[in-house]
């Protein structure tokens, strides 16, 4: 296989930003940007998303079986960036950044625009990441969309030309 042709057919998919936040048993909490994301399911309601194998969300996500997915929304790009990097809670914060408990106990981001809570269904542990399958348990907005709403997310391209995840 051409590496570079691999790499380069994979960025063609267009990402939306989240972040995905878990907390666990004993109070700790997990942030973390991420974009492989997508919708699977009406009846259940069911998304998968992607999640690094070696991150703490991942593990919290195993022990409790509940996690929460909060949409970014456009001009939120430092956010994005802030949730690059792991952060520790500082009460009812994480990385600066203002939270409440869902009804799943998973962080609630109260910035940004709209979040689903979800339990999780199934995880597929192949590779680097695991597939997450988790049902829509809740679901709120923050903001209302002005028109489309899959027009209001922020959009990985849109932290510029050198940023990518994946391939």
């Amino acid at each position: 296989m051409d590496t570079d042709a691999k790499k380069t057919a994979l960025r063609m998919i267009p990402y939306g930003l989240y972040i995905l936040t878990a907390e666990g048993k004993d109070g700790r909490v997990a942030a973390a940007a991420v974009n492989w994301v997508t919708q699977t399911s009406f009846s259940p309601p069911l998304i998968v998303v992607g999640v690094k194998t070696d991150s703490l969300a991942f593990h919290l996500i195993k022990e409790t079986g509940t996690f929460a997915l909060n949409m970014l929304g456009k001009g939120q790009q430092d956010l994005a960036f802030n949730f690059f990097k792991s952060h520790e809670r500082d009460g009812q914060t994480i990385g600066g950044e203002p939270f409440e408990a869902g009804k799943t106990g998973a962080p609630l981001l109260k910035n940004l625009p709209a979040f689903v809570e979800c339990r999780l269904s199934e995880m597929v542990e192949i590779g680097d990441h695991a597939t997450v399958i988790g049902e829509v348990v809740n679901a709120g907005i923050n903001t209302p969309p002005q028109g489309r709403p899959d027009e209001a997310i922020l959009w990985l391209k849109e932290l510029g030309e050198k940023v990518f995840y994946g391939g």
